[in-house]
């Protein structure tokens, strides 16, 4: 099942545990828009005022276990969306850069998704494109 609009679940922890409200055609949004919107999100979640709109409907949901100090897991898809991408705290960490060991900001990504829906190549490509937008935010940004 392929749709023609991005609506993207967040998720957000509230007191009454984590819920996942949706921005609808986040690809018409700007970046400003889906801060704010977030923002509004967290505070609804907090003062319990999410609608029932407010949490169904996504196709893709992201989940930033980073604010916890999540440093690696795997995220449960929402069913009925395709996928969902865990974002993890990101650390200073050792690595070898032409043959130095230098201390660089890391941060992991895991994708779980549907293999009936999503090919796992495909995936795959998708996740290397986020990391090289998040190594480099200017492309993303400036559209570059």
């Amino acid at each position: 099942v392929y749709h023609g609009y991005f609506d993207i679940g967040i998720a957000v922890g509230s007191p009454r545990g984590l819920v996942v409200p949706v921005l609808r055609n986040v690809d018409q949004m700007s970046f400003a828009d889906i801060e704010k919107k977030i923002a509004e999100f967290g505070q609804k979640a907090k003062d319990g005022k999410l609608s029932l709109d407010d949490l169904s409907g996504g196709t893709f949901s992201i989940s930033n276990g980073g604010v916890f100090g999540s440093m690696l897991s795997t995220p449960i898809i929402n069913p009925p969306q395709s996928a969902i991408l865990g974002v993890h705290a990101t650390k200073d960490r050792a690595v070898v850069e032409n043959g130095q060991v230098v201390v660089r900001p890391i941060n992991y990504l895991a994708m779980s998704y549907d293999h009936r829906i999503i090919d796992g190549r495909e995936a795959v490509l998708g996740l290397v494109t986020m990391k090289e937008a998040l190594e480099d935010p200017a492309r993303l940004l400036f559209d570059i």
